[in-house]
């Protein structure tokens, strides 16, 4: 072989190895119709690199009927209790259900809790997020307006997430987020899938503090049903 078809076929690997997937390429926030927030009391926000792409609040669904909430997204985006705050210790807890696994997407996407919310809807926002995924994942994040994270890889699989037995069928999740002095944890269906230490947690580039808003949080192209939603102190 001679140099050039060496040089041609090192090019080819590295090629393949970088491109994106075809699911990953197609993977495109899609905006639901008549979306908007339309719970009395409640604002939401898109993820900064969704609106930096075109994303709106406008381009996901919710809404809450007989006390339970329901999200359609495009968009990943967080909703929050607009006068409401959490501080010192305290907990935060909801339980999730993806009606049909994989409605809006060819792969799982996730839903949950954050907490630490501060300057909601600018472009200092800084939150962290427990969120799980009907493949039987986790992801543990924040923003600072940066992304940092807590679980290792993007996302961890652990036997105490529920698993979706197929495409289109239903799965629910416990979530609850504890906050205590000295660290941060979330639990998903009773079982402590991470525990992070305060100043891991909090300082710079990571939350300006564990104190702030508090509430829902949905990836994009993802459909969830949310009950039980509380704060506990």
């Amino acid at each position: 072989m001679n140099r050039i078809s060496v040089r041609a076929v090192l090019l080819l690997a590295v090629a393949l190895l970088v491109a994106p997937t075809s699911s990953f390429a197609q993977d495109e926030s899609n905006a639901v119709k008549d979306g908007g927030v339309f719970v009395k009391g409640w604002s939401g926000v898109v993820d900064v690199a969704e609106a930096a792409k075109g994303g709106k609040i406008e381009g996901s669904r919710f809404m809450q009927t007989e006390g339970v909430f329901r999200a359609v997204t495009g968009p990943s985006v967080s909703y929050w209790q607009t006068d409401q705050k959490a501080d010192g210790s305290y907990s935060v807890m909801a339980s999730f259900t993806e009606p049909e696994f994989k409605n809006l997407s060819s792969h799982s996407h996730p839903y949950g809790l954050f907490i630490g919310g501060n300057d909601m809807g600018t472009e200092n926002q800084s939150l962290l997020y427990c969120m799980a995924y009907g493949s039987g994942k986790f992801i543990v994040r924040g923003f600072s307006p940066e992304s940092f994270k807590l679980s290792g890889n993007s996302t961890t699989a652990n036997d105490a997430i529920n698993v979706a037995s197929e495409d289109g069928a239903s799965v629910s999740q416990d979530i609850l987020i504890s906050v205590t002095p000295d660290a941060v944890s979330c639990s998903i269906n009773g079982t402590v899938v991470g525990t992070y230490p305060t100043a891991d947690v909090v300082g710079a580039g990571k939350l300006k503090s564990t104190n702030g808003a508090f509430g829902l949080r949905f990836g994009h192209n993802v459909e969830a049903t949310v009950t039980g939603f509380m704060l506990m102190k």
